[in-house]
């Protein structure tokens, strides 16, 4: 729930998505990565030479079967 009107929280939480371009052999082979961070806890990854995301907790499961159901999202990526 929520805190009260005028209370302070009581921590910080920190949501990090990175992006990373590995460039193989100069550029003739490229793998993207994108990570998807929570509180220091990697929760899902799209790998380009993989071809869709991967869930590493239950939550990120659920986050990467849902926007892999995306065919929009996926051409993006």
């Amino acid at each position: 729930a929520p805190p009260a009107a005028g209370a302070e929280l009581s921590g910080v939480f920190q949501l990090l998505a990175k992006a990373e371009c590995h460039f193989i052999n100069g550029t003739e082979k490229v793998r993207f990565v994108h990570r998807h961070i929570y509180n220091r806890l990697q929760y899902a990854m799209f790998d380009s030479d993989v071809g869709h995301l991967l869930g590493f907790t239950p939550f990120g499961e659920r986050v990467a079967k849902n926007w892999n159901s995306d065919p929009a999202l996926m051409e993006y990526k």
